[in-house]
């Protein structure tokens, strides 16, 4: 896990213990990813705690404050490798403040529901994740 870069991210959901919806956000930039989904969130800067870095993300790139809720911890020493570069740690979370909105590298959100989580082009080392967390689910 050490030559890879942690990058936090959020599978934002209407409901901690009963979900029934998750927002994915489409990409913008880069152009090899643009136009592709993936779980809001992004790098962990140096001297950033994870969850200090997810909190800023959340509030940079959707314009929310959010509660955490359970880490979904990846089988990949805690965490999910997403690229040869980049190791993921994933917190189910809820919108405390504020209304989602695509401000930083997305250009359109979306809620999903348990029957439509499949539906958009999830990056490819989101597409584990999205499994595991469609267990999860609630019928809408």
């Amino acid at each position: 896990m050490s030559s890879r870069r942690l990058v936090v991210a959020a599978a934002l959901v209407d409901d901690l213990e009963r979900p029934t919806r998750l927002l994915a956000a489409r990409r913008s930039r880069p152009v090899r990813i643009a136009g592709r989904w993936e779980f809001p969130g992004g790098k962990v800067d140096p001297g950033e705690s994870a969850t200090e870095a997810l909190h800023r993300e959340l509030h940079e790139e959707l314009g929310v404050r959010v509660y955490l809720g359970d880490e979904l911890v990846g089988p990949d020493d805690g965490s999910w490798i997403i690229t040869d570069r980049h190791v993921m740690r994933l917190w189910r979370a809820v919108v405390v403040h504020g209304d989602p909105q695509p401000l930083v590298e997305h250009d359109e959100l979306r809620w999903l529901g348990a029957d439509t989580l499949h539906d958009v082009d999830w990056l490819d080392g989101d597409v584990r994740i999205v499994r595991a967390l469609a267990a999860s689910f609630s019928a809408s």
